[in-house]
Parts: C-alpha cells; sequence; structure tokens
C-alpha cells in the first residue's frame, strides 16, 4: 500500500453549501476501515467546523484557519502553527467597518471584495501578512502559512510523508497543499486551474467526488500510484522516455569495474532527492560517503547499528541517508544487510518509506544463492536500485523482480547477456553504439527495446573516497596480493595503507616483480579505480632501485590518500 493516508479540503469539496452527505460519511468510514490515515485540511476555523460538521471522530487530524492550526479529534489537543493576528490589524480592520469579518485563532476572514480594504490596512501598518483567496472567501494569514504548510507540519506528527497521500480539494487554496501530496484529485466541480493541475479528476462533484475517489483507492489503487508516480518520475538524461518511477519496479545497474556505476548512481539519487523521496544507500565499500546532503551511519572503524538506522528512516523528513558498511568484516556485511533489509520492509509496510532504496555491490549483498526472499521488498514498494559487476552472482529472486536494466561501460551487454540468462530470458539485441559516451537502457516489459542513451552527470563533483581506499576494507576480489615472481607469497593488502606496509616488509625481488609487470598500476586503475595514481604509478616501471621506488610509491599515494586520524 502506497498512498497510506488520504487529505480532504472541506467545503466545496467534502461538503455541498457547508454540508456532509450520509453517504460521503461511509466512504470516509471505508477508508479510515482499511487502515489509511485520515486527513481534513480546511480553511475554516474550528469551532465553526465543529458546529457544522459533528464527525471530526473519523479524522487523524484537522489541519484548521488554512495551515495556521492543527487539531487532534481523538484528544482534542491543539497546536497553533502560526502567530496569532495583530491587534493593531484587527482594529483597523474593524474599524473600517468590514463585514463579515471573523477572527480565529491564527487566521482573519472576510469575503470579497473587501480585500482592497485589506490590503490598504496591511500596508499601512507595515505588516507582511498575506492574502490566500478562496472561491470569494479572502483569508489573512501570516507569510509563508498556508495548507502545505500546516499539513506538512501534520504529516510530521504522524510520521507520514506527503508523497504517500491522495489529496482532494477543489479551490485556489487547495493548489499548494494538493501539489505537495503524492497524488493530486480535483473534484468536479473544482475550479478549471485545480482540475488542470491535478493527477485526477472526479467525475463526481462535491461530496460524490470524494465517494469516488476513495472507492477507486481502495478497489485498486495502482491508478492513482502510477498518477503520483509519473508526476515525479525522474529521467537519465535528455531521452524523456527513458525514465524512472516508484511503481516501475527494480532497477538494476550493471557493468565492468571502475566505468562510472558510481557516478551514474549518483546522478540518480540527486534526481530522486529533488523529488522529495527519502532514500536509503547500502554502501559497502564507502563510495557514497561524499553523497551531497545526506547522513552517513557507520565508518571504517565504527559499523553502523540496526536501531539507529531505522530510528533515522522514522522521521519523514530524513535527508538521503547513506548506511556504510565498511566497519564490518566484508563476510558479516551480508548478515547485516539481511537482517537490516528486513527491519526496512516493516518500515515500508508501516509507512511507505524509505521510498527508494539502493544496494551497491549487489552481488555481495544478495548472493545466490541468498535467504533474502523478495517478501523483504515488497512488491508494491519495490523500488531498488541495485548496482553490481556480476548480475549472474545475485540471488535469482531478487533479479526477478528487476523491470529495467541500464548497462554501463564496455561490458554493457555482456551484462545484459549475464542478467538475461539468469532469469531464464533470451537477451535482446543490441544496437551499436559508443560505450564510453552512453550507456545501455532496456526496460524488460519490451516498451522500451535496448537503446545507448548520453545521461546526465552528477552536480556535485566526482570527489575520492579516501576513507575507503586508504584505511577500508575492500574486499579479497579487490585486494592487491604481494605473490612473488614464484607465486610462493600470498600477502595481502585491502586498503592502500596495508599495501604501503606491505611494500615496505616484502624482500627486494618481489618489489622489483610486481612493479615491472605493472602490477601496482593495474590494481591502481582497476580496484582503486585512480587512472591519475595508475599514471603515476606506470611512470616508476623502469625503476631498477627497490628503495628509491618504494619512497616514490609512498610518496605519490600519500600525497592522494591520507589515512583519518585516529579516534
Amino acid at each position: 500500500m502506497y498512498l497510506i493516508a488520504f487529505a480532504t479540503d472541506y467545503d466545496g469539496t467534502l461538503a455541498h453549501e457547508g454540508r456532509v452527505a450520509a453517504d460521503t460519511i461511509g466512504a470516509l468510514e471505508r477508508l479510515r476501515d482499511s487502515g489509511r490515515k485520515l486527513l481534513m485540511v480546511t480553511g475554516r476555523e474550528l469551532p465553526d467546523l465543529e458546529r457544522v460538521f459533528d464527525r471530526l471522530d473519523l479524522f487523524d487530524l484537522v489541519v484548521a484557519e488554512n495551515g495556521a492550526l492543527l487539531h487532534w479529534p481523538q484528544t482534542q489537543q491543539e497546536r497553533l502553527l502560526a502567530e496569532e493576528p495583530p491587534t493593531e490589524l484587527v482594529e483597523a480592520l474593524r474599524a473600517r467597518g468590514l463585514s463579515p469579518l471573523s477572527i480565529g485563532r491564527g487566521i482573519v476572514a472576510t469575503w470579497e471584495p473587501n480585500e482592497g480594504a485589506v490590503i490598504e490596512c496591511i500596508r499601512d501598518l507595515g505588516l507582511e501578512w498575506q492574502i490566500i483567496f478562496n472561491k470569494g472567501a479572502v483569508m489573512i494569514l501570516p507569510p509563508g502559512v498556508n495548507k502545505a504548510t500546516g499539513l506538512s507540519a501534520g504529516l510530521s506528527e504522524l510520521g507520514l510523508s506527503p508523497l504517500n497521500v491522495a489529496a482532494i480539494g477543489d479551490a485556489e487554496n487547495d493548489y499548494a497543499f494538493l501539489t505537495a501530496c503524492g497524488c493530486s484529485i480535483a473534484v468536479a466541480n473544482a475550479l478549471e486551474s485545480i482540475r488542470k493541475s491535478a493527477d485526477l479528476v472526479t467525475r463526481g462533484d462535491h461530496g460524490a467526488g470524494v465517494i469516488e475517489a476513495i472507492d477507486a483507492i481502495l478497489a485498486d489503487d495502482s491508478q492513482a500510484m502510477a498518477a503520483a508516480a509519473h508526476r515525479r518520475r525522474i529521467t537519465l538524461g535528455e531521452d524523456d522516455d527513458a525514465g524512472l518511477t516508484v511503481d516501475g519496479g527494480a532497477v538494476l545497474i550493471a557493468g565492468s569495474s571502475g566505468i562510472g556505476k558510481s557516478t551514474l548512481a549518483t546522478a540518480l539519487l540527486e534526481k530522486l532527492a529533488a523529488q522529495g523521496f527519502q532514500l536509503c544507500v547500502f554502501d559497502p565499500e564507502g563510495d557514497y560517503d561524499d553523497l551531497d546532503g545526506a547522513v552517513v551511519l557507520g565508518n571504517a572503524r565504527n559499523p553502523p547499528a540496526g536501531d539507529e538506522v531505522t530510528d533515522f528512516l522514522r522521521r519523514p523528513d530524513a535527508p538521503p541517508l547513506v548506511v556504510n558498511l565498511l566497519g564490518f568484516e566484508v563476510q558479516d556485511r551480508p548478515g547485516f544487510f539481511r537482517e537490516l533489509v528486513a527491519r526496512i520492509g516493516d518500515l515500508r509496510g508501516e509507512f511507505a518509506r524509505p521510498h527508494w532504496l539502493l544496494i551497491d555491490e549487489a552481488h555481495h549483498m544478495l548472493p545466490a544463492p541468498s535467504d533474502v526472499a523478495t517478501a523483504s521488498l515488497p512488491a508494491e514498494l519495490a523500488a531498488t536500485i541495485y548496482v553490481t559487476v556480476h548480475p549472474e552472482q545475485m540471488a535469482r529472486q531478487v533479479l526477478d523482480s528487476v523491470r529495467t536494466f541500464i548497462g554501463v561501460g564496455a561490458q554493457a551487454s555482456e551484462a545484459l547477456r549475464s542478467f538475461c540468462e539468469t532469469i531464464g530470458l533470451d537477451a535482446p539485441p543490441v544496437p551499436a553504439g559508443d560505450a564510453r559516451q552512453a550507456v545501455l537502457f532496456w526496460r524488460r516489459d519490451g516498451s522500451r527495446a535496448p537503446s545507448w542513451l548520453r545521461p546526465d552527470r552528477p552536480k556535485q563533483g566526482h570527489k575520492r573516497h579516501t576513507r575507503k581506499y586508504a584505511e577500508g576494507e575492500l574486499g579479497a576480489d579487490k585486494s592487491f596480493y604481494f605473490r612473488g615472481p614464484a607465486g610462493e607469497l600470498n600477502l595481502r593488502a585491502q586498503n592502500l595503507m596495508l599495501f604501503l606496509q606491505l611494500a615496505d616488509g616484502v624482500d627486494d625481488t618481489t618489489w622489483l616483480f610486481h612493479l615491472h609487470r605493472g602490477d601496482y598500476a593495474r590494481w591502481f586503475r582497476e580496484a582503486i579505480k585512480d587512472d591519475h595514481l595508475a599514471d603515476e604509478a606506470e611512470s616508476l616501471q623502469d625503476g631498477r632501485d627497490p628503495a628509491r621506488t618504494r619512497a616514490q610509491m609512498r610518496e605519490i599515494v600519500e600525497r592522494r590518500y591520507t589515512a583519518p586520524a585516529k579516534g
């Protein structure tokens, strides 16, 4: 269930001429019985609303006074979100004889054509209060207060994201909160501007439209979810057809090492964050420590705790979260991941968040065979991006959830073939293309044949992951091994600092053997993913003095990578 809350305006939407019909009440009861949250977002003052509507008990929360006041019907608690109307403004409006004139906790209300007099009073008093219209009603509020800000504050109290809310309304003052929500619905009697901007428009007006929207969501919320997903779809580049949506299934980014998978993933994460999605990145190797705006839990010395991850994700306004697994031994990372992803699955069931997951080194986190079932990633929320070098080494049940394939680098076509073979599909033909400039994009449902497209680059600059490479745990497949010319040694360096330590300790013959073969430069280029470091190492390959070349190698490594200070 993606749309786990329903927010409705009162006048002109839920109510017709101030009253709510009995069958509309029945629809609200059905919605509550489905387990969804129900919210009212109205411009009315609370005493006036309670006078005309006696079923506020159906609602988990009422946002009144056009966003200035929160009210919890079950506890009768209230929270004022704005300053009270200035006494001098109220006196000035009364002195002008404005009628009708209503003074609320955080709002002053009148009707057209009194807006001219209101503007004059605000100007003469030097106040910053604003005017908001509602089909003839004139509402005067503090700056920055509207239905969207009030709803946001209310949803935060409930632990919900606006992207998981279906909202319905009819008038000018509804626009802000409708567009802030995941799915916006306009009743048939709504203003034309509201109907044009809404994701869906009902055939029925007023309460009949609300009933129609509720019953459609209860029967099958896929249409509403699709509308919500389309509005917040992201594209890889200039091709509008090559996009990702939260309802589009899982995404696989695959290709050979060191050719831009993390760069592409970072660009996608930036776009998803800009749409307001809550993101959680599983980062086994520290590749996303510098993701702009993200909070990182865990580092090379201190692994993250499951409780701190889930507590953080319970915040609906939480920034992107990176779960850095470098502090775990390589063999312990999949176990921690399995436990944590199950807990995140429970969070998604309760809050429909985090909206997107990104799992790097997915062949390590979800290996074949794997005991991580797709039940851990609910189908209706399987908005997950898997990043891997080896799709054939991933669990089959996980790959079955992939609906979009993105191949990166010279091995993109081979990665597509490997993916298809693993899930038992015939690989589609791949057109000729320049893998150095473009990525291979394919939708498994056949709506988009494999094609090459040039992706957008991330806005943030590329940053070297110094903590990871300096003293992190790269894993057995990416470590450097000092073996010597006869293969008698097996000294593993899983990071650059250990590489330098072992380099000082191995015999001269072993050191020069790997140097002259270009093994150091190759490791820097393929595992460390640093072409500049590799180029400098290659310049030493003809050196014959072991002491001198060791010192030079240490200098070029430490110039670019310095181990973090010890805590």
